[in-house]
């Protein structure tokens, strides 16, 4: 007698990842097969077998401690694979501007390290933003994590949705149906559904997982390639006190290493003293630093982003009144003005405003020096560019 063998197929659910959870759910398990995610696939340059490696990036020596650390705003908001390719695809998507016209993309360009080279970025139906579009690059080490120019958002998460629904960048604001009407797009949009579920385990699609995915996606942007960093590498030395940041770099012109020394000396011994506010190895912020002396009575705090890749992104400022790095460093040499704001680093003898007076030799020197911040890799590096298949 012959017998039928049967077969047991058997279905692996996805756990749910709930609305707000405190962490990424890990990226899933399931074995893949051909048809796994087909509309990502039909869609998107990205394979869901092989995700970018955003979550544990290979970084140098000197950055040990930094991700994770005390400087980390995402430090509590661990980074996935899945939750960053999902807010880098959410990042370039023209879907999430009500007349589908731009995305943060469109003002956030990764060849300018993530800037815009207009002095005020155009929103959908081609009015001007109020400000200078801020490079993102190294944004996770702010550590206040307080968001925009003015610190108005709390959090890196509440800043990302916040352009979507401001009614001259992206459109979704109440007229328009507000987060609500974006939600309802995105669920009728083929790869969204498996976008989700590859990040938080189900399809369910909320602005709080939108908010926790382009977070996830702009704290990976984290800048270490650059021509100060393959210098730096060579002369680090955790056991100094500066940690070898005063140290000439090899490979450097003359006029960058005086740079790279105005930079990081203080004005007492006859420095610039950036250091003091911009510090490396990331060049972000500190979180004490208040404003900068642009326009005297000054009340407001402002911050600013890190100093990485900025040779490409100008206009400087929040309103993007200088043009030129030497215009910007001209400002701190003799343009600082008094102010209920003004940093306590940029009073001189009796609170009076810093003049630095540097020679222009020195000024075409520190210049020289912020370009070596550029990271060329960064800008060009696939797992931060456009995801669509255009």
């Amino acid at each position: 007698m012959k017998h039928l063998l049967a077969s047991v197929c058997c279905l692996l659910l996805a756990a749910c990842g709930g609305d707000t959870p405190a962490t990424p759910t890990p990226d899933p398990v399931t074995p893949a097969t051909p048809s796994t995610f087909p509309a990502i696939r039909a869609s998107l340059i990205v394979d869901p077998e092989a995700l970018p490696n955003y979550a544990a990036p290979t970084l140098p020596a000197y950055y040990a401690g930094l991700i994770g650390g005390p400087q980390d705003n995402g430090r509590t908001a661990p980074v996935s694979n899945a939750g960053a390719t999902l807010g880098r695809v959410l990042f370039f998507d023209r879907e999430l501007s009500v007349n589908r016209t731009i995305s943060c993309a469109s003002c956030h360009t990764q060849s300018t390290g993530f800037s815009d080279p207009r002095q005020f970025s155009v929103g959908f139906e081609g009015g001007q933003t109020p400000m200078h579009s801020m490079r993102l690059v190294n944004a996770r080490f702010w550590a206040p994590g307080t968001f925009f120019w003015d610190r108005r958002a709390p959090t890196l998460e509440s800043q990302t949705t916040d352009p979507i629904q401001d009614p001259v960048e992206m459109g979704f604001d109440a007229a328009h149906g507000g987060f609500t009407a974006l939600v309802g797009r995105l669920q009728g949009v083929t790869y969204y559904p498996e976008l989700f579920t590859l990040a938080f385990g189900d399809p369910v699609i909320t602005q709080a997982r939108v908010q926790q995915a382009l977070a996830q996606y702009v704290r990976s942007i984290v800048s270490a390639g650059s021509r100060w960093d393959q210098g730096y590498a060579q002369v680090f030395n955790p056991a100094l006190q500066d940690r070898g940041v005063n140290t000439p770099i090899p490979g450097f012109t003359a006029e960058e290493n005086r740079g790279r020394q105005l930079f990081f000396t203080p004005p007492p011994q006859g420095g610039a003293g950036c250091s003091a506010c911009h510090v490396a190895p990331t060049f972000a912020l500190t979180p004490n630093s208040r404003s900068n002396g642009l326009d005297a009575g000054e009340t407001r705090i402002f911050k600013s982003p890190s100093l990485k890749s900025v040779s490409g992104g100008g206009p400087f400022m929040h309103d993007g009144r200088f043009s030129t790095l030497a215009q910007v460093v001209e400002h701190y040499t003799n343009g600082i003005q008094n102010g209920p704001a003004l940093d306590p680093r940029l009073r001189g003898p009796g609170g009076q405003p810093l003049r630095l007076n540097l020679s222009q030799a020195d000024q075409l020197a520190l210049v020289a020096f912020l370009i070596t911040l550029t990271d060329e890799a960064m800008v060009t590096d696939a797992k931060f560019s456009d995801p669509f298949r255009r």
